[in-house]
């Protein structure tokens, strides 16, 4: 399993979140700014939905925006959360095309915040791979570095649910 905690050698994003496309955010909780340092990537009233998918104290966002906070590892997912990324994956999407700004975030903005973005952008009609691919594009070459989570991509993520909960 590959992480930025046990990889030191994944940089840290050049930004705190990547617009993916119109609407649709990915970001982290620290980001390397333009002197090189780590800073904090801090939200506040920025966006109208904020999915986390690891929650840390004191990283907002402001009071009256709408939350929601799904904790899962960098790594194998079961039924459950497999269930959870699907329905962020629909809640970012539907947030989206009713004109709202979203972002979807992890710890460096690179892989559980790229199974639901992808998700998301898989469930608008792109392929597995247009949506990895655009991803990369936009928020960085690392993104979706976990090659677990483009198997599950690549799968569908019904599929891998169904499959974990048959292993269960």
């Amino acid at each position: 399993m590959r992480t930025r905690r046990k990889q030191p050698d994944v940089p840290a994003p050049d930004s705190p979140w990547s617009e993916i496309v119109p609407g649709l955010w990915m970001g982290g909780h620290e980001f390397r700014s333009r002197s090189g340092k780590l800073e904090l990537a801090v939200v506040r009233d920025e966006f109208d939905l904020v999915q986390s998918l690891l929650r840390l104290p004191g990283y907002g966002p402001d009071a009256g925006v709408e939350h929601h906070v799904w904790p899962i590892p960098d790594g194998p997912l079961d039924g459950t959360q497999l269930a959870g990324v699907m329905r962020l994956a629909q809640a970012a999407g539907d947030a989206v095309e009713a004109g709202r700004r979203v972002l979807v975030r992890c710890y460096s903005g690179y892989n559980r915040s790229g199974l639901v973005v992808a998700h998301s952008l898989v469930r608008r009609g792109l392929t597995a791979n247009e949506a990895i691919r655009l991803i990369r594009a936009r928020r960085s070459p690392w993104a979706l570095h976990n090659e677990l989570f483009v198997d599950y991509l690549r799968t569908g993520l019904s599929t891998a649910r169904l499959l974990e909960e048959l292993a269960e």
